[in-house]
């Protein structure tokens, strides 16, 4: 009997789901309740020797498993009494073998498991090398599409590092990066080597593009099918975990970008419920048959359906506790809604419906890990994004147009007003609401803007290399001098030139260590660690006693605190700017880029003359 036996499952315990969410059920009188503990996915038993499969398919007349342990014969699952859930106990396995498994539903459509842990891909796993994924397991001979694995007792993965704590919110400094275009290898276990770089530049978070299982291998993981499968193209699960084991053991948080606004075609729980051309039909549980906003491109989940709230939780949750990792970026946050939008302004209001909704998930992450991060690329209106950061949510802040303008050099045609960086020019109170950036995956990159259409004046142009990357500097000590959670593109430091569109916007991009030993982009990498440090050690750029002017050619930042003072001046126009800076109080102030002094008058007016890009950092104590 089932109540005298071990049971694991690979899911969290099974909260109600209401058939009447999506997907009309099928009354089967004769079927069997799921057994207590069991939840949707595979539920070990008996330690690893029998498993439980339970497929959530309502309305669906029959659902057969098919796999190694039955030799590929369809076996038929029973069905619980209102026709949502269909399971089967399969016996006499062998606890530490992979065993491949699909389901067979309606006797025509043959799924993955939408709950598995890791597929084999007929198509894509011939792309992915044996040195970043070895003793892969072979595809089934004679099968065709994506199959589910399960392996009851998998490979322990001892935890080295159990009493990391992660950066407060308002002292996060995020690094971005795809593990594509930052190692050749593309490979967990090359970019553990780079751990250490990544921690003498400063940063104490490392954000990963998607890594869960996508379409194809070469991507940028948005285009997600499985939600809890890692994706093979970059190594095993134990070689993900050592890497965030490593980051954790120096001091660096591991945050995911993680998409579950849509899926694509090879998700199971679209191939379920679909039409001829793939598209979602109106009895899916999870997924609307249109798209509610503009920006979309896969199949958009319906997040009003308890299906997909189910669904959703389960993802965040296993993602949360077996691979310890400490924040979520969510994708195309502002996505999560079911009121209709043909334009983007629209999509940006206020919907009462999506905070209630984001509320609810954020609240269910904090149950589980009260100091999780969560990051929303939200871009919606400020008084609902305000609400959202006020229950403890950050979201994302592209400052990228503006940016690009000041370090080029142009005042206009976007304006270079950075303003934005500071969280009081959009209503927020709280120092920790906006993840402020120059560059990210999504955007165009500084040097390559500097290079190709910098401003000139004379013989000073912003398009040769070593002043561009000067400029990025001035950029980077704004960035960073500014209170609250930043973030940086990888290879920003260095001055990354490369086009986002060079090879297809999507295209692998050339992997630049070479950079390191060009003096110039090294001094920009200085730069960078010299402010991210300085950030996080001293209080003072922390302080909710700021004023700033940044929207001209001279743009300066004050912040007070009582461990110091910080004045931040710098001049990006491309002629010299003669200006006076007006200091909190007379005295000597410290030049901490310069490593020289001066002297305030007690009237606190400095008056002083710009070149072109020049830019200090001035307090009156040095900076730790």
């Amino acid at each position: 009997m089932i109540a005298a036996t071990l049971m694991v499952s690979l899911g969290c315990s099974k909260k109600s789901v209401d058939p009447g969410s999506g997907g009309g059920g099928v009354a089967f009188p004769n079927g069997k309740d799921l057994p207590a503990g069991v939840a949707d996915g595979v539920t070990i038993l008996n330690s690893g020797t029998s498993v439980i499969f339970d497929l959530t398919a309502p309305g669906k007349t029959s659902v057969s498993i098919m796999g190694d342990f039955n030799n590929w014969q369809p076996a038929a699952m029973t069905p619980t009494p209102d026709g949502t859930h269909w399971w089967i106990q399969v016996d006499g396995l062998t606890a530490t073998t992979e065993y491949a498994y699909q389901y067979l539903v309606n006797g025509t459509i043959k799924v993955a498991d939408p709950y598995t842990e890791k597929v084999l891909d007929p198509a894509n796993d011939p792309g992915i090398p044996a040195s970043v994924y070895p003793n892969l397991k072979p595809y089934p001979v004679g099968q065709t599409g994506i199959v589910s694995i399960v392996q009851p007792v998998q490979p322990a993965y001892s935890w080295t590092t159990t009493n990391f704590t992660r950066a407060a919110p308002k002292n996060l400094v995020v690094y971005e990066l795809l593990v594509r275009d930052f190692v050749a290898t593309h490979s967990y276990s090359t970019l553990k080597d780079t751990i250490s770089y990544l921690a003498n530049l400063g940063v104490n978070a490392i954000e990963l593009m998607p890594v869960n299982e996508f379409e194809g291998n070469d991507s940028w993981g948005y285009n997600t099918n499985f939600g809890t499968a890692l994706d093979k193209y970059y190594g095993t699960k134990n070689a993900y975990k050592a890497f965030i084991d490593a980051c954790h053991a120096k001091g660096i948080a591991v945050i995911q970008d993680i998409v579950l606004e849509d899926q694509f075609g090879s998700s199971p729980m679209v191939q379920m419920y679909c039409d001829a051309n793939g598209v979602p039909t109106s009895d899916n549980p999870w997924f609307d048959v249109a798209n509610m906003h503009p920006d979309a491109v896969g199949y958009q989940l319906n997040h009003q359906s308890t299906y997909t709230q189910y669904y959703t939780e389960r993802v965040m949750k296993y993602w949360m506790q077996e691979y310890h990792i400490d924040g979520f970026r969510f994708d195309e946050a502002k996505g999560y809604t079911q009121t209709y939008s043909a334009d983007e302004a629209s999509w940006a209001n206020y919907d009462a419906s999506r905070v209630a909704l984001w509320n609810m998930y954020n609240t269910y992450m904090k149950s589980i890990d009260p100091n999780f991060y969560v990051i929303l690329e939200m871009f919606s209106a400020n008084n609902e994004e305000t609400v959202l950061a006020n229950a403890g949510m950050m979201m994302w802040n592209n400052l990228s147009g503006s940016s690009e303008q000041a370090t080029m050099g142009y005042a206009t045609n976007p304006s270079w007003d950075i303003s934005g960086l500071f969280y009081n020019q959009f209503g927020f109170t709280a120092p920790y609401a906006l993840v402020s950036y120059f560059e990210s995956h999504d955007e165009e990159r500084l040097m390559y803007k500097n290079e190709q259409f910098g401003n000139v004046s004379g013989s000073y142009s912003t398009k040769d290399i070593p002043t561009g990357l000067k400029r990025n500097e001035m950029g980077a000590v704004f960035m960073f001098s500014s209170p609250g959670p930043k973030m940086l593109w990888q290879f920003g430091e260095l001055g990354y030139d490369y086009s986002i569109n060079y090879n297809g916007r999507l295209g692998d991009k050339p992997i630049v260590w070479n950079y390191t030993s060009d003096v110039n982009r090294k001094h920009l990498q200085t730069i960078y660690s010299k402010m991210i440090k300085w950030k996080i050690n001293n209080p003072v750029f922390a302080t909710t006693n700021f004023s700033y002017s940044l929207a001209g050619p001279v743009k300066w930042i004050q912040l007070l605190d009582p461990s110091t003072n910080v004045e931040v001046v710098g001049n990006f126009d491309v002629v010299s700017q003669p200006t006076s800076i007006n200091f909190p109080a007379g005295g000597t102030y410290y030049d901490n880029i310069t490593g020289t002094s001066i002297t305030v008058p007690a009237s606190t007016s400095y008056a002083i003359t710009l070149a072109p890009g020049e830019y200090h950092v001035y307090s009156t104590t040095a900076l730790k």
